[in-house]
Order: C-alpha cells, then sequence, then structure tokens
C-alpha cells in the first residue's frame, strides 16, 4: 500500500514539475487572439511608444520607457505632439507617428451607417 501511495505521489510532482516548465497562458487575452502578429511587434531597435499620459496641464508620451514631454528629445527626434493614441516625432528630414496600438485601424463611422442601424442597444427594449 505505502508502494502505491509513494508511486502516486512521486507520478503527481512529476506532473506538477512538467507543468511549471509550461509558459501560461494570459487569460485576460481575447479569444481568437493568439500568437501576436508582426504588426504588433516593433522590429529591433525600433521606437516604440508604450503609454500616453494627458491631463488638463500637460501632456507625456512614455517611449521606450522613457516619460517624454513635448518639445523633449528621443534621440535625435523631438517631441512634437501627442494624442489618446499617438505621438508625432520630428526628425531633422521628416515625420514618424508611434502609435499605442498599430494593428488596429480606427474610423469614423458615418452618419448614415448610425441612422440606419437604428438606436444604441441601451434604448432598446432596456427599460431603466
Amino acid at each position: 500500500m505505502t508502494r502505491l501511495l509513494a508511486w502516486c505521489l512521486g507520478i503527481s510532482f512529476a506532473g506538477l514539475a512538467v507543468a511549471q516548465t509550461a509558459p501560461l497562458a494570459d487569460p485576460t487575452r481575447p479569444p481568437g487572439a493568439g500568437a501576436e502578429s508582426a504588426a504588433d511587434v516593433a522590429a529591433p531597435g525600433a521606437t516604440r511608444l508604450q503609454s500616453v499620459l494627458i491631463s488638463p496641464t500637460r501632456r507625456v508620451a512614455v517611449i521606450d520607457g522613457k516619460a517624454v514631454a513635448i518639445g523633449g528629445r528621443i534621440g535625435t527626434a523631438t517631441l512634437e505632439s501627442i494624442t489618446e493614441s499617438a505621438a508625432v516625432l520630428r526628425y531633422a528630414d521628416r515625420r514618424e507617428t508611434l502609435r499605442l496600438m498599430p494593428a488596429v485601424d480606427k474610423r469614423q463611422r458615418r452618419v448614415a451607417d448610425a441612422a440606419r442601424s437604428g438606436p444604441a442597444s441601451s434604448e432598446k427594449g432596456n427599460p431603466r
């Protein structure tokens, strides 16, 4: 009996050791968003916008781990402007727009499309 118990415990510990070496899946990742696409991953050495902080008194972009205010320098570039989802760097010969989510293409919905789709879901049969 003790041999069987020892064998079961040994198998259990071996299974735990294997489970610890496998990477854990992100439970907050949306379904179907398995591997990151090439557009989501910046090329090595590329400048990357990581965050944007906007308040009534200032605007700051976190680029490559450094907080930079408008007019600040990133290498040879100057931070020209900051929006909710992008930052514009001005180099001597060009401008570069860094986006928080480069794979997302946000477009404005036309008024005709909105009218055709009807009232918002919160107004459809959901009494307050």
